[in-house]
C-alpha cells in the first residue's frame, strides 16, 4: 500500500506492578496511596501496540504514528524518557487523571476528541491502535467506545498479528476462548484494533530515535489541555487488594479422577 497509514495508539501510563498497590479513600474519592511517587510504566497493553504500529509504519511507506496519552503531565514527562528511546512517534498529551477510579466512557470522550484535533490526521488513513484490556482498571471497552465516537465500525479485540495484504486489506488474528484464534479481514483503513501482546519484543533503546522524539515532546507536553475525567456519578462502597490465599496438600499414589473430583468439590465450596 503506497499512501501508507495514520496510526493512533492510545496509550498511558500505569503503576510499576512491582511496587505495592494499596487503595485508600482520597478527598476526591478511592486513589492509591502516594500515587503520585509511585514509579510508572508505559501500560503493557498499550506498549505491545505501540511497538507494533511502529512496527508497521516502518513497513509501509507513508505512514506515520501518533500516541494519544491521558495522564498526569508530570508523570508522563517522566515516562517519556524511556519510551521515546524507543520507537518514533508524535506525541499528544491529555492532562488529567490516569489512575483506575476513571470512567472509562469519558475517558473514551476525551480521547476521541483530542484524535479529532489532530493536525494532519487523515481519517480514511486511521488505524486506532491500543490495548484490549488495561492493567490500571481493566474496563476492557475503551477502545470500541473511542472507535464509535469516531464513527469506526470495523473494530478488532485481543489482536496479536495483523497483516496487510498485496490489495491493501487487512488480515487479523484475534484471540479467542480456548486458546484458539478468529481470523478476519476487512478492505482497509479505518478499523480499530485492540491488541493483545501481538508477537513484537520490547524495541531497545536508540538515542538517535529519543533525540529525534523529544523535538516534539516537550511542545506537546508545553501545550497538553486538561481533561475533565473521573468518575462522576459514581460511588465506589468498598475498595480493597485481594485477598491472597494459598492452601497447599502433597498427596502421593491419588488417582486422576479423584484429584479432579476434590478440586471440584473445592470450588464449589
Amino acid at each position: 500500500m503506497s499512501s501508507g497509514f495514520h496510526i493512533v495508539v492510545c496509550g498511558s501510563l500505569v503503576p510499576d506492578p512491582l511496587q505495592t498497590l494499596e487503595p485508600v479513600q482520597g478527598p476526591a474519592g478511592p486513589a492509591l496511596k502516594n500515587e503520585m511517587v509511585l514509579p510508572a510504566v508505559l501500560d503493557p497493553w498499550a506498549g505491545h501496540s505501540l511497538y507494533e504500529a511502529a512496527n508497521l509504519a516502518k513497513n509501509t511507506e507513508g505512514s506515520k504514528v501518533w500516541l494519544v496519552s491521558l495522564g498526569p503531565k508530570a508523570k508522563l514527562q517522566q515516562l517519556m524518557m524511556t519510551i521515546a528511546q524507543k520507537v518514533g512517534f508524535e506525541l499528544v498529551v491529555l492532562d488529567g487523571p490516569a489512575g483506575g477510579f476513571t470512567d472509562s466512557a469519558e475517558v473514551a470522550g476525551a480521547l476521541a476528541g483530542a484524535i479529532e484535533k489532530i493536525d494532519g490526521l487523515d481519517k480514511s488513513k486511521l488505524l486506532l491502535f491500543g490495548g484490549c484490556s488495561s492493567a490500571s482498571r481493566d474496563a476492557g471497552a475503551t477502545m470500541q467506545m473511542i472507535g464509535e465516537h469516531l464513527g469506526i465500525t470495523d473494530q478488532f479485540l485481543g489482536v496479536d498479528e495483523l497483516t496487510v495484504q498485496a490489495d491493501g486489506s487487512l488480515k487479523i488474528l484475534e484471540r479467542i476462548e480456548g486458546g484458539q484464534y478468529q481470523i478476519s479481514s476487512c478492505k482497509g483503513a479505518p478499523a480499530v484494533l485492540a491488541w493483545a501482546t501481538g508477537s513484537l519484543p520490547e524495541p531497545p533503546n536508540n538515542p538517535q530515535v529519543g533525540m529525534a522524539n523529544m523535538r516534539t515532546i516537550m511542545p506537546a507536553l508545553q501545550k497538553a489541555q486538561p481533561a475533565k475525567v473521573g468518575a462522576e456519578g459514581v460511588s465506589f462502597e468498598k475498595v480493597e487488594v485481594p485477598v491472597q490465599q494459598r492452601q497447599t496438600k502433597i498427596v502421593r499414589d491419588i488417582p486422576v479422577e479423584e484429584i479432579a473430583e476434590e478440586i471440584v468439590a473445592w470450588l464449589k465450596g
